[in-house]
């Protein structure tokens, strides 16, 4: 299969939880980032970021780290913190130090 030509990220916020999914070009299939919002110091908004989710189909092509820097520019524009909970989300704080500030 031929690498995507377009992949589409929405954000759906449901208040105290929320997604971010990814479609590419030419497939049924969603990749899914999901997070869990609480509040931090000062009432700030505190995400959680629990589950990067990127089925077979789509898999391979970059999804999940579109996934990820669709929630980190959110996140500066909008001015949340996040925990890494996910596995796969922590380890792209660690490749990204210029990311350290928006650590809660």
């Amino acid at each position: 299969m031929t690498a995507p030509t377009d992949v589409t990220i929405i954000h759906l916020d449901q208040g105290a939880r929320g997604e971010y999914h990814a479609r590419v070009e030419g497939s049924e299939a969603i990749g899914r980032l999901t997070y869990r919002r609480i509040e931090g110091e000062g009432g700030q908004d505190v995400l959680v970021a629990d589950h990067t989710l990127v089925p077979p189909e789509i898999g391979g092509r970059g999804v999940a780290g579109k996934l990820v820097d669709a929630l980190i520019a959110d996140a500066r524009r909008l001015d949340w913190k996040i925990v890494p909970q996910c596995s796969y989300i922590e380890a792209a704080f660690r490749r990204h130090p210029e990311w350290a500030d928006l650590r809660a």
